[in-house]
């Protein structure tokens, strides 16, 4: 790496802030709860970590099992079935817990970046026969307007600069590993399907390159 390259790195760590940490006992064990805020309008973040997260390691067991989750409100919390995200959460988090080290980093991008009420306009046009690829790009929203270089940069902040990654998405392992974070393992994150999401799960699959068995 260049020293103009090195710099660079530099300066985009230190535009993520740490704000604070607390213990955090959960169903799934004790973990450490990190709050991050960078420049941007939706740059915040909480990083629930579990173990020694930064290396070196022993072996590839030994690295940490990394989930990078994005806010789902109608999923997480009340427990919608239109989707697979609480049950990715509650598989993650017990993932991370049976793992030597790991954490759940846990972002506020909604409906895939379009936000919550965008979101909500989205479930109407799929109520009317579009699936969720057609119904972000009929509101003039990528398909999947995610980006994960401010993950990346409190992965490096916690020290977690080489990771096993709990998803499906090769895009996410694309863009962590162009922002410098090294994918040793992608994990399958993949709960029990249910009748209701299968056809959420279809559209995964086969528009957006996910990685799914018996889908």
């Amino acid at each position: 790496m260049t020293n103009k390259k090195s710099l660079a790195l530099r300066a985009k760590i230190k535009l993520v802030e740490e704000i604070a940490h607390a213990e955090l006992p959960t169903r799934y064990g004790r973990f450490t709860i990190h709050g991050f805020r960078g420049l941007g309008p939706q740059d915040e973040a909480v990083a629930l970590v579990r173990g020694k997260i930064r290396g070196p390691f022993k072996s590839k067991k030994s690295v940490p099992v990394v989930r990078v989750h994005s806010q789902c409100l109608t999923g997480d919390v009340l427990s919608s079935l239109r989707c697979d995200c609480r049950a990715q959460l509650e598989l993650s988090m017990k993932k991370i817990s049976e793992a030597p080290s790991g954490l759940l980093l846990y972002l506020p991008q909604e409906g895939r970046g379009i936000g919550l009420m965008n979101k909500l306009r989205a479930y109407e046009l799929q109520d009317q026969g579009l699936d969720t690829v057609e119904a972000n790009e009929s509101l003039g929203f990528l398909a999947d307007a995610r980006d994960y270089d401010f993950p990346a940069q409190i992965l490096k902040k916690l020290g977690a600069s080489k990771i096993r990654l709990l998803s499906n998405n090769p895009e996410k392992v694309r863009q962590l590993e162009q922002a410098g974070i090294q994918v040793v393992e992608r994990v399958p994150c993949q709960p029990r399907i249910s009748k209701i999401s299968r056809a959420y799960l279809q559209t995964k699959k086969k528009k957006m390159g996910h990685l799914l068995e018996g889908v």
